[in-house]
C-alpha cells in the first residue's frame, strides 16, 4: 500500500511540473529582442574593408569608424574644439597620423562596444581618466560642457557625412550624453 501511495504522489507531482512547465512555455514571451544600437549601425555582417585591401570588417563596425574618423575631421576644423586636441593636430599637420589611428582605434572600439558590439572590447581608459589632462597628456584641457555640446554637434556632423538616419544618430547622441558626467571636468 505505502508503494501505490508513493508511486501516486510521484505521479501527482511529475503531472504539476509537467503542468507548470507547460505553462510556463506557454507564458514565455516569445517577441524577439530588440536590435541593438550595433545591429542597427550594420551589425556583425561581415564586409570588405575599404581600408585595408583584402581584409573583412564588421558593417557596424566599418559604420562606427568611419563616423569616427570624419568627426574627427570634422573637430580638427571646430574653433571650439581646437584647443582640447593642440597634441593631434600639431602631430597631424606634421604628416605623423600614428596619434589619429590610435585614437580613431580607441574610439571606435568604445563605440562598438557602448553600441552592443559583443566581438569586439575596450581596453582604453575609462572616460574620467581619459579627459583629465594630469592623466592623459594627449588631452590638452578639461572638458566644460560647451567643448561637450561642441564634440557631441560634430558627432553629428560626422554622422550625417555618412549618411547615418536620423533616428540612429539620435540614439548615438542619447548615448554620448550618458558621458557627460564624466567627460566634463570643469
Amino acid at each position: 500500500m505505502k508503494s501505490i501511495l508513493k508511486l501516486t504522489a510521484f505521479a501527482a507531482m511529475l503531472t504539476l511540473t509537467m503542468t507548470a512547465c507547460d505553462s510556463d512555455d506557454e507564458n514565455a514571451d516569445t517577441t524577439p529582442p530588440a536590435p541593438t544600437l550595433y545591429e542597427k549601425l550594420g551589425g556583425a555582417e561581415m564586409v570588405a574593408d575599404p581600408n585595408n585591401p583584402g581584409a573583412m570588417i564588421e558593417a557596424g563596425r566599418l559604420g562606427l569608424r568611419s563616423v569616427v574618423d570624419s568627426t574627427i575631421f570634422v573637430i580638427a576644423g571646430d574653433d571650439r574644439l581646437i584647443p582640447y586636441f593642440e597634441v593631434l593636430l600639431t602631430e597631424v599637420g606634421a604628416g605623423d597620423l600614428t596619434g589619429f589611428a590610435a585614437l580613431s582605434e580607441d574610439l571606435t572600439d568604445f563605440f562598438s562596444v557602448a553600441t552592443g558590439a559583443t566581438s569586439y572590447t575596450y581596453d582604453g581608459l575609462d572616460m574620467v581618466s581619459a579627459h583629465d589632462p594630469s592623466i592623459n597628456p594627449r588631452m590638452a584641457l578639461p572638458a566644460d560642457d560647451e567643448a561637450f555640446d561642441a564634440f557631441i554637434d560634430d558627432v553629428v556632423a560626422g554622422a550625417m557625412q555618412n549618411g547615418v538616419p536620423i533616428e540612429l544618430i539620435t540614439e548615438v547622441g542619447a548615448l554620448i550624453e550618458t558621458l557627460r558626467e564624466a567627460v566634463v571636468q570643469v
